[in-house]
């Protein structure tokens, strides 16, 4: 018997040896291939590197911030109570973010001198208001906390926007640079999704408390970035507000502009009902499916469904040049339509799943035709208020969406009210499309090309005098002759 047990021990202590080992192991190639990518990512430049690490620090956070709330306004609560509760905060968090996010810029233009420590605040200040949120789940002072960490979210967008230029490797563009960025961050978030779910199993304080703690690290990342970050102060800081009636309010101008701006707001309104209306089907338990699965499980798939099709956008069609953003919209908007009219018809989870990818990759792709006619027909001088107006008006159609996703609609119902909606957006679109087909982007910066060809200013270079004789000065002028000594007799013309 004692020698059983000790040979049980042995093959435990063995099999324990070897999975450690395993695991090592496995460890080992996974820091490896994250340190290749990470290294990769930031073009060898340690400066990028470490703003990669701050923006997946942002990303997790966020997603751990995003499943915390979920599991407090939505998952604890009745369904009917969940309705309200999501509208309340639609009503006092997006809403507000939405108006207020355009004057986020302007704040951190006059402090962009101090980047790296603007950056490390907006970290700090939402690990503070996520404990405060995990601390007041059931009292009031939970959606003025989730208002301010959205606020500072926005915030931390704009400035790490605009500290990539100043970190920026040889070799990179700035828009190679933002798409391995977004990358970057979203598989952080996909990294963060499951640690949050298994935190939520604690309940959804824990869930809070975890991404404040991950906050907190980011907030260290940001000071160990390289000075060369921050800016030198300007001698005249910028004005936070412009005063009404002036030429320069309308950032926003110019037909294709706003034509872009509406495909891309009609994408982004079917997100943002989709995201809401099939939670709610998903806690209905709504989906015809083969097995019955838990509601978790169901709002899973289309969460990551919808997070596939945005990392679908970004690895595709940045690594493409736009040249017809409207021809992009109108096929994105009538793929949708098409999906949401088969989905409708043939109700059921896995229809659903791919109605909801080709949304999102279809927002993607709208979104980032919009980027190209900014970046193209917008002046330099206002083209950062620009992306912030356009990104405004986007949340704003999130916002909708998700408000009318809120209603109980039968399932297939829903679906219908959606394609309708997207159907609309793809006739006008189209028409546009239509209108404007002599407006081709060429893929530069016209402001940048008609810059250089400008011709500088001809200076006049007065002759030189002739040399031959004494007298070569004009009147009231002194001619210097060196090793002469002047004389006034040698000027007869002067007084």
């Amino acid at each position: 018997m004692r020698r059983l047990i000790v040979t049980l021990f042995r093959a435990v202590r063995a099999l324990a040896r070897g999975a450690l080992a395993v695991a090592r192991g496995i460890g080992g190639f996974a820091r490896r291939q994250v340190g290749s990518a990470r290294e990769k990512g930031g073009g060898g430049e340690t400066g990028m590197m470490r703003l990669l690490d701050l923006h997946a620090a942002s990303c997790a956070g966020d997603t751990l911030v995003a499943v915390g709330l979920a599991g407090t306004i939505f998952f604890n609560v009745p369904i009917d109570e969940a309705r309200g509760q999501v509208a309340l905060y639609l009503l006092v968090t997006m809403a507000p973010f939405a108006l207020l996010a355009p004057l986020v810029g302007p704040v951190l233009d006059r402090v962009r001198h101090g980047r790296r420590y603007a950056l490390a605040a907006t970290m700090l200040g939402r690990a503070f208001l996520v404990w405060i949120a995990s601390d007041n789940l059931d009292g009031l002072g939970l959606y003025p906390a989730a208002f301010g960490i959205l606020l500072l979210s926005r915030s931390y967008g704009v400035a790490r926007s605009a500290a990539i230029p100043r970190l920026l490797p040889e070799g990179l563009s700035l828009v190679e640079a933002g798409a391995r960025a977004s990358l970057y961050g979203t598989v952080a978030g996909a990294i963060a999704l499951p640690i949050g779910l298994l935190t939520a199993l604690a309940g959804p304080a824990w869930t809070l408390r975890a991404a404040a703690v991950v906050f907190l690290v980011g907030m260290v990342w940001a000071l160990r970035l390289p000075p060369r970050t921050d800016s030198q102060p300007p001698e005249t800081p910028p004005r936070l507000f412009r005063l009404p009636g002036r030429r320069d309010t309308r950032v926003l101008s110019g037909k294709l502009v706003w034509a872009s701006l509406l495909g891309s707001g009609a994408l982004r309104f079917g997100y943002g009902f989709l995201t809401l209306y099939l939670a709610f089907r998903s806690r209905a338990g709504d989906f015809p499916v083969p097995v019955k699965l838990p509601q978790q499980l169901a709002l899973g798939v289309v969460a990551a469904s919808l997070g596939l099709g945005t990392f679908a956008a970004t690895a595709a069609f940045t690594r493409i040049s736009i040249r017809r953003p409207l021809r992009i919209q109108t096929i994105a908007l009538a793929a949708t339509t098409v999906v949401a009219v088969a989905a409708g018809t043939v109700y059921n989870l896995g229809t659903v799943a791919v109605l909801c990818v080709v949304t999102a990759t279809a927002s993607g792709a709208a979104k980032l035709a919009v980027d190209a006619v900014i970046q193209e027909r917008v002046r330099p001088e206002v083209r950062a208020s620009a992306f912030a107006h356009s990104e405004t008006l986007l949340i704003l159609a999130w916002v909708a969406g998700g408000g009318v996703g809120i209603i109980p609609f039968n399932g297939p119902l829903g679906l219908a009210v959606l394609a309708l909606v997207v159907l609309v957006a793809t006739v006008r679109t189209y028409l546009s499309a239509r209108g404007l087909r002599s407006e081709r982007l060429t893929g530069t910066d016209p402001h940048l090309a008609e810059d250089d060809n400008e011709e500088p200013p001809t200076v006049t270079i007065p002759e030189p005098f002739a040399t031959g004789g004494e007298n070569d000065a004009p009147a009231g002028y002194h001619l210097y002759r060196p090793g002469k000594r002047s004389r006034a007799e040698d000027y007869p013309d002067n007084p």
